[in-house]
């Protein structure tokens, strides 16, 4: 099939332009001034289908770097399946995850492994790729890190928070980071101090505060600033490179600016929760409605000014991805399980269909530009993680990964509106976006158009991927 997307606006990292776009089989084949007869004098004429752009922008597919599939946690699984959580992150514009296959302290890395790859395989609607959770530092998995950047898994990711579940101490992340410099992996790091955690939250129960909010008061900005320190001093005693995952607390988020200006190498990434949600309106809501957001890093106090200054840092460059971290739990049955024990309550918020709409809010609202919407959504993550080239551009040899939008347009979002994920609720019921995904192209397929999703399970295919870019 080859397929002329025309009259649009191409928006990339780096600048606009008007420009036609061939697409030939799976990837794309040119990138042509409209009118140009450089690939002959009536280009519409010879493709099998064109799809008009006009007044409306062209972006690379979305990039999300950070989701959660399946992930088993608090006693039951995120409810979204590679095969829901595909095709609802394809209706949202979203055509590459990278989720997080899972070792547990006491299992074998390759196990872990397998078990994702066993989960995915067959079932995605998009292209993926897979991080590797460490739970377990020793000599077995440190080897195993080797086989796992050979293998096209260029990134593992260590908490400081979770003890007796993910929980690396000082000693294990140095050995890992050691490990990570030598073998040119990106360690992506869970910062919170969860000891100092674990005994707040003790202490909060014993005095029956129980409600949802509890667990953001329970995880205060220092046990993130003091955690996002720790981990920069280990990464520059070690010389390994860096990426602190979720970042919510401006005060982390000033550690690692001032890591970046003394020349470290270390990343920050954040998520929308982070720039528009908050502890009073949202984790505070009455009774046990705040469940819905209970997410780890918590959600920030507004009155403390977090969220604005997010969007600052990400003008600044010190944040340089938006994931979404997506790990949705339905409330009944799942969020639940916490009614009258805050820390039961299963730890994620489902966004993986509203990423790229909600970051081209903040173009609406004049935060960020349409380059660097497109930058933070796409192809700083594909170089992030290994990909660019193939995903997170649009020029000729790469994946044709294609999201026509219309700014324009409208989306309202919604539980009853706009949602696909496999959700009882939506942590973003009422938002409203100026601006629409109109079609998406998955590897030259389209995969979302007319309101219509045309793709299906399968059509995903694992991504291998390259060391970072940013590193080498």
């Amino acid at each position: 099939m080859t397929t002329l997307i025309s009259g649009g606006t191409i928006v990339s990292a780096t600048g606009q332009v008007k420009a036609d776009v061939l697409v030939d089989g799976e990837t794309i084949a040119a990138v042509v001034a409209p009118g140009s007869t450089a690939l002959g004098s009536d280009l519409a004429s010879t493709v099998d289908t064109v799809i008009d752009a006009t007044g409306k922008y062209v972006i690379p597919g979305g990039v999300d770097g950070h989701t959660h599939m399946e992930l088993p946690f608090g006693g039951t699984n995120a409810s979204d399946t590679f095969e829901t959580g595909t095709t609802a992150a394809a209706w949202g514009g979203t055509t590459t995850i990278i989720d997080f296959a899972v070792q547990r302290t006491g299992e074998r890395v390759q196990d872990g492994l397998a078990a994702w790859h066993e989960k995915a395989a067959g079932n995605c609607a998009i292209d993926y790729g897979f991080h590797q959770i460490l739970g377990g530092v020793d000599d077995d998995s440190l080897k195993a890190m080797d086989e796992l950047v050979a293998d096209g898994i260029t990134s593992v990711k260590l908490f400081m928070a979770y003890p007796g579940v993910f929980y690396s101490d000082d000693g294990q992340i140095l050995r890992a980071m050691q490990q990570a410099r030598e073998n040119g992996a990106l360690i992506m790091m869970h910062a919170e101090n969860g000891m100092a955690i674990d005994v707040l939250v003790a202490q909060a129960l014993a005095r029956g505060e129980t409600d949802p909010i509890n667990h953001g008061l329970t995880r205060p900005w220092e046990t993130e600033e003091e955690a996002t320190h720790r981990a920069i001093m280990l990464a520059r005693l070690t010389g390994a490179p860096l990426y602190i995952v979720h970042m919510s607390a401006k005060q982390a988020v000033a550690t690692l600016a001032e890591a970046r200006d003394q020349g470290y190498n270390v990343f920050g990434e954040t998520c929308p929760q982070y720039l528009y949600l908050s502890l009073e309106e949202q984790l505070g809501a009455p009774g046990f409605e705040g469940a819905k957001w209970v997410c780890s890093t918590p959600l920030r106090s507004r009155a403390e000014g977090h969220q604005d200054e997010l969007w600052r840092y990400l003008r600044t460059g010190d944040l340089s991805v938006v994931s979404t971290d997506h790990c949705p739990f339905c409330m009944k049955e799942q969020k639940e399980l916490g009614v009258g024990d805050f820390s039961k309550i299963p730890n994620g918020i489902g966004s993986v269909e509203h990423r790229l709409d909600l970051l081209y809010q903040g173009v609406v609202m004049g935060e960020i530009t349409l380059e660097r919407w497109v930058e933070l959504c796409s192809t700083t993550p594909a170089r992030m993680f290994g990909l660019y080239g193939r995903k997170g551009v649009i020029e000729p040899g790469a994946d044709a990964d294609i999201v026509v939008y219309d700014p324009q347009g409208h989306t309202s979002i919604g539980y009853e509106k706009t949602h696909h994920m496999n959700m009882d609720h939506s942590a973003w019921e009422g938002f409203e976006i100026d601006g629409h995904v109109d079609v998406v192209m998955s590897r030259g397929s389209v995969v979302v158009s007319e309101g219509e999703f045309r793709g299906g399970k399968g059509h995903g295919k694992y991504l291998k991927r390259g060391l970072s870019q940013y590193l080498h």
